[in-house]
């Protein structure tokens, strides 16, 4: 990842929120790919992730865990469980696509979610313009995947999309509604969208083999995972 993708902005250290006892180093980098879908798209084959105005990548020392996963979508071949969360799905969810916004409905229920899935304890809540830097403003061609249950609205996902390919973000939902998959109905229905836009990709962020919570991309297969700079193809689940 070099200059030509944005001007350093900033190395992030913290404590690894995916494996325990390790440092997470994070280059983050100013850019903008509005006008630039191509470039973008390759960016992303580089293993970048993206919040808010800023991308970054993973330079952390003495580890190479977080491998960027990606799903070829025209190979993509869903599993008995996918089918029966899509049509669990499409029978009791509707789906929007627009414009990423951020309003208190949007922050209540992020913050439902974060503690709810015990992603955050109690008093971890974020407050409105957190939201907005996160996921309300972008540096490229951002979508909303909304998805309502009965007129209420219960999940939002946030997509990047380049010329060939789109990134899933981050998707968050009613944790009350466990037994509608909002998560994983939300991959499939953007790999959905993937095909109806001609595009190649859809990368899900980092798979984290140690990490129970990120385990389960690998069951979208085949998929491809950035290994030591080489994108490495998986046609079973690990």
């Amino acid at each position: 990842m070099g200059e030509e993708y944005g001007a350093k902005f900033i190395d992030v250290e913290e404590t690894c929120p995916y494996l325990p006892d390790r440092l997470a180093v994070l280059p983050f980098y100013l850019s903008d790919f509005r006008s630039e879908p191509e470039a973008f798209d390759l960016v992303l084959s580089e293993g970048v992730r993206r919040s808010g105005i800023f991308i970054y990548h993973t330079e952390c020392p003495d580890c190479t865990a977080c491998e960027p996963i990606r799903i070829p979508v025209d190979d993509f071949q869903p599993r008995r469980r996918h089918r029966r969360v899509l049509k669990k799905g499409d029978e009791n969810l509707r789906v929007e696509i627009g414009e990423p916004r951020v309003d208190l409905e949007r922050l209540n229920l992020y913050n439902q979610h974060k503690v709810g899935r015990g992603l955050g304890e109690p008093g971890s809540e974020i407050d409105i313009k957190s939201l907005k830097e996160f996921l309300g403003i972008t540096c490229c061609d951002s979508r909303e995947f909304r998805y309502f249950h009965q007129d209420k609205l219960v999940g939002i996902s946030i997509a990047d999309v380049g010329k060939e390919a789109m990134s899933a973000v981050y998707c968050y939902f009613d944790s009350k509604l466990a037994h509608l998959s909002i998560g994983t109905f939300s991959v499939l229905k953007q790999i959905e969208a993937c095909r109806a836009w001609g595009l190649k990709y859809l990368y899900l962020g980092f798979y984290v083999a140690g990490n129970d919570h990120m385990r389960y991309k690998a069951s979208y297969v085949p998929h491809e995972r950035r290994i030591r700079g080489v994108w490495t193809r998986f046609d079973e689940q690990d």
